[in-house]
């Protein structure tokens, strides 16, 4: 297998947008494209991750409608659905495409536009993340899942649900306190105190408003080639060194959904590929949904013991300074998650990170970083290492 890396890097800003998701793509990948000094004619293959464009604008067919759109007609385009973890498999794809020597240069990334959806759609196409035969009819919800994941992992860990709760605020404070000065966030320039997040509206207890993401427009695109061609074009390629991917079934068959065997199985996955360990991780990017979920997150990827994960959050582990920053962006809870796009913002992320573009939230010394993403109800679970390639 060759040396793969990322030349550039490109992404929307995260909120409402006022044109399509088609549009964002190509947006994010001009800016891609021209932050890795690439002609366009060099690039083989368009992949785009995109979960539910069929439902939220009549588009399907999502890859070849992007391709054409940035002017590459007649190239392989293939578009990616694994709910919200569709971006990052796109990237993991052309990775894989790229280090076979099939492909030397290949555009990744995803899209989406959610909130053309009233709240109604929304929450039904939200839920096709769960088991339709099985799940559906309960009325089961994203919410719903991770407020019984906060219930189960107090319990299994015989902790007050008011102490989880403190520690799930302090994810959520956190995020948004990197997010509100990362200009691309959905949630740029506004701060939430402590106060304002214990004072907000019950969603499914003990989730509160600002334990939940919010619905999010957006899309992210990166340049992947090969080291040698990498090298030629920017004195920053970052090196992707490990990758994994990971699936389960239905909520209703897995044992304890404070443990994500699908989660365990892939970033062990990465790890080995990368030839490192957690502790080698100097800064991630993982699937904080809700708060809880960041929580459970940094524990099944090595970085905390299970049940020791909260305590982290309480002693500022997982924040600028500590042992493991976790979501500098701001995270899917601050920065937003436009589904199909989130992992390639991800990668956005620590590919900055990596090179030192990230302003006053940028981690000190930063050589490798890792991304997390989930798709569903654990359904889909991949991950991406990555490290400096100069």
């Amino acid at each position: 297998m060759r040396e793969v890396a990322i030349a550039g890097v490109g992404m929307t800003k995260f909120g409402v947008s006022e044109i399509t998701q088609v549009e964002m793509f190509a947006e994010a990948a001009m800016d891609a494209i021209a932050a890795s000094n690439i002609k366009p004619e060099a690039i083989q293959a368009v992949y785009v991750g995109n979960a539910d464009g069929n439902v939220e604008e009549g588009q399907a067919v999502m890859a070849p409608m992007c391709a054409s759109e940035i002017g590459l007609k007649g190239l392989p385009a293939t578009s990616f659905q694994a709910a919200c973890s569709s971006g990052t498999l796109a990237i993991i794809n052309a990775f894989v495409w790229v280090s076979l020597g099939l492909y030397d240069v290949v555009l990744a990334g995803g899209t989406e536009r959610q909130r053309t959806m009233s709240t109604p759609l929304a929450t039904r196409v939200m839920g096709f993340g769960v088991h339709a035969k099985y799940e559906t009819p309960t009325g089961l919800s994203f919410p719903g899942i991770f407020a019984m994941m906060a219930h189960l992992y107090a319990r299994k860990y015989n902790l007050p649900l008011s102490e989880l709760k403190e520690a799930m605020a302090r994810v959520s404070f956190k995020a948004h306190k990197w997010g509100s000065i990362n200009p691309k966030a959905q949630f740029f320039g506004k701060e939430v105190t402590m106060e304002k997040i214990y004072a907000s509206d019950m969603v499914a207890s003990p989730l509160q408003v600002y334990d939940c993401c919010p619905i999010s427009d957006g899309g992210a695109a990166v340049v992947v080639a090969s080291m040698d061609v990498a090298r030629k074009l920017t004195d920053k390629p970052v090196q992707i060194i490990g990758v994994g991917q990971g699936s389960s079934g239905a909520v209703c068959s897995q044992k304890d959904i404070t443990r994500i065997p699908a989660r365990e199985l892939s970033s062990q996955r990465a790890y080995k590929m990368a030839g490192l360990k957690p502790s080698d991780i100097d800064v991630c990017e993982l699937h904080d949904c809700f708060t809880i979920a960041e929580i459970v997150a940094s524990e099944g990827l090595g970085f905390f013991k299970p049940g020791d994960g909260y305590k982290a959050v309480m002693r500022g582990d997982t924040d600028m300074g500590g042992k493991i920053p976790i979501n500098m962006s701001g995270g899917i809870k601050a920065k937003g998650h436009p589904v199909g796009a989130t992992g390639a913002a991800q990668v956005y992320e620590i590919v900055n990170q990596l090179r030192g573009e990230c302003g006053a939230r940028q981690v000190e010394g930063v050589k490798v970083g890792m991304t997390d993403t989930m798709g569903g109800s654990f359904a889909s679970i991949a991950h991406i290492i990555m490290r400096r390639g100069w």
